[in-house]
């Protein structure tokens, strides 16, 4: 494996062109050393996935993220493509399967609803992290390390600021992975990323 090639990010949105979010958080993502962009809908605008390049992708690299806008509580049509057919039976899990055993897997995600309205008893009835339990499931499945989302909530919200500070920290973030540079039993006692970069005393920006 190239010693550079560390993060995979697996981005899928279908409206991409219209998401001032989602191009804050991938502006200058191409600085991060060792982060690799895969932009599913532009290279499978008629969703026939090439399996095996997938494939490739994922085994040269540790540290995978599913990035994406939450749609209607769950992935965009392409990536839940992507997940059905490249995470194959004797590859990703079953007998014999076990090309991704040991990985890092995350979600990055924004919605448009703020993160009180994710909870029980909320707008939505319940949480990110019960919507994302199909995700957390299916890297248990493979055998990965599950940390919990990277998530970017109210995106209708945001002021430029705030977005500046989101896009910031997601870069971080993905330094951090990339340098090695993390607790992964202290990152999963926390409900999102966002709030073990805020807590976390060695943060720093990129």
């Amino acid at each position: 494996m190239d010693d550079s090639a560390k993060i995979l990010i697996l981005f899928a949105h279908p409206r991409f062109e219209k998401s001032r979010v989602n191009r804050a958080l991938l502006d200058r993502i191409e600085e991060v050393p060792g982060v690799t962009l895969r932009d599913l809908y532009e290279l499978y605008p008629d969703f026939n996935i090439d399996v095996a390049q997938e494939q490739a992708a994922l085994a040269a690299h540790p540290i995978i993220v599913w990035h994406y806008p939450l749609y209607m509580y769950g992935a965009p049509a392409l990536l839940k493509q992507w997940m059905d057919i490249v995470l194959e039976n004797g590859w990703a899990h079953g007998r014999g399967g076990e090309a991704l055993k040991g990985k890092i897997l995350f979600n990055a995600l924004t919605t448009g609803g703020t993160r009180e309205g994710y909870a029980a008893g909320g707008y939505n009835r319940f949480t990110i992290r019960d919507f994302l339990v199909p995700f957390e499931q299916t890297a248990a499945l493979c055998q990965m390390v599950y940390l919990p989302p990277f998530a970017v909530q109210g995106t209708y919200l945001l002021t430029e600021s705030q977005l500046a500070r989101h896009a910031a920290l997601y870069r971080t973030l993905l330094a951090r992975l990339a340098q090695g540079n993390v607790d992964v039993a202290a990152m999963r006692r926390f409900d999102f990323l966002n709030d073990w970069l805020e807590h976390d005393p060695e943060k720093c920006e990129p």
